[in-house]
């Protein structure tokens, strides 16, 4: 089998109003997303995702776009879908990073994959080590106490048993906010808070001792990208739990978290960390350390959401029972770009046994949601 073609879909899909997201990387109120669609000789045709933000990985739609059309495309055609590791040798050989866009052309592939093999994604990866149905977090906004309020009165009605708060933009507005989802959804629903790298090492230590009432379950990336010594620094002096996640995008990344023993848990996911497969290889890294994994998001739609599922399924040391992901992005767009959408209840996010990713993508509609 050859790869023949592979086509690209700009989109633009608006945020559920009472889903759209604020921390303290700005507003997420609309998701421009990059479809691809890699084409074989056998007619076998797989999905992928790129699920890019400006201000998260520095990638966006347009040049994910003329990356794969320009770059990637030529050294990929003739290629067989079922050579990961060339695919990914070949993509990172024509340039750096750019996780998210290489990870839809691999992700893709496994679609593929399972397809002619007639097995979804998360046999070819070992088989399932947990229940296809798993639950979420929910991850919410850095909103004004009210609104948070409301908001996690809701979620704990809804069926959710862990809520994460973000933070990371005015110390004090964060604290006043945590301690106010925690009176709401009262004592025994965990609570975490999320940072996206927002506070300094000094105010993230302060802020968290400061919710020491709150009995957190878990700190995510409370430090700046790239300072492990601060990340390292905030777990020693703290009692919680912390998770990397934006700091960590590679196996290099991770060996520096375990080589500086910053984190308890990182998150990953396959945008994150370049597609299915390298993300694998990190969880089987960290499994080695005895640091647990669990599952990120970046509000995906159904084709990465599918991806990310696939691969807690599979692997044993995506923690999930102990440290809750998020596989809830597709349910917080306004519409689905998927003809069997991937089934997300309340807290409970659930893939099919179908071929491949199990989501066959309505290219008709994804042409009419195009992005400009």
């Amino acid at each position: 089998m050859k790869i023949t073609h592979i086509e690209t879909y700009p989109v633009e899909i608006a945020v559920k109003p009472e889903r759209r997201m604020i921390s303290s990387l700005g507003q997420h109120t609309v998701s421009r997303y990059l479809l691809v669609r890699v084409l074989t000789n056998t007619g076998i045709e797989g999905a992928g995702e790129a699920t890019v933000a400006p201000r998260w990985s520095g990638e966006t739609v347009w040049g994910a776009q003329a990356l794969i059309e320009r770059v990637l495309s030529e050294h990929l055609v003739g290629c067989d879908p079922f050579d990961i590791v060339e695919i990914d040798r070949r993509m990172d050989a024509s340039c750096i990073h750019n996780w998210f866009a290489k990870s839809a052309i691999e992700m893709a592939c496994w679609d593929i994959q399972g397809k002619a093999e007639s097995k979804p994604v998360y046999e070819l990866l070992g088989g399932a080590c947990r229940p296809l149905a798993i639950r979420s977090r929910y991850s919410m906004g850095a909103y004004e106490p009210e609104r948070a309020r409301a908001r996690a009165k809701e979620l704990v009605a809804a069926g959710f048993t862990t809520i994460k708060v973000k933070v990371g933009r005015d110390p004090a507005a964060d604290v006043e906010r945590v301690h106010v989802v925690r009176e709401a959804i009262g004592p025994r629903i965990a609570l975490s808070i999320d940072a996206n790298c927002g506070w300094e090492v000094e105010t993230a230590i302060r802020a968290i001792h400061e919710m020491a009432d709150c009995n957190l379950a878990l700190v995510e990336q409370p430090t700046p990208d790239g300072d492990y010594a601060a990340l390292a620094r905030v777990r020693r002096a703290i009692s919680v739990p912390v998770m990397a996640d934006d700091i960590c995008f590679n196996l290099v990344h991770a060996r520096e978290l375990v080589r500086n023993e910053c984190c308890d848990v990182i998150s990953v996911y396959p945008g994150k960390q370049g597609g299915i497969r390298k993300a694998k290889e990190m969880i089987d890294f960290a499994a080695t350390h005895d640091v647990a994994c669990s599952i990120g998001s970046n509000l995906e739609l159904d084709v990465a959401t599918a991806a990310m599922a696939h691969l807690v399924v599979a692997c044993p040391n995506m923690q999930i029972e102990k440290y809750p992901g998020d596989l809830l992005g597709a349910d917080y767009h306004e519409i689905s770009i998927a003809k069997n959408r991937v089934r997300i209840e309340g807290p409970i996010t659930t893939i099919s046994q179908r071929p491949g990713l199990g989501v066959d993508v309505d290219w008709q509609l994804v042409r009419q949601c195009r992005c400009n």
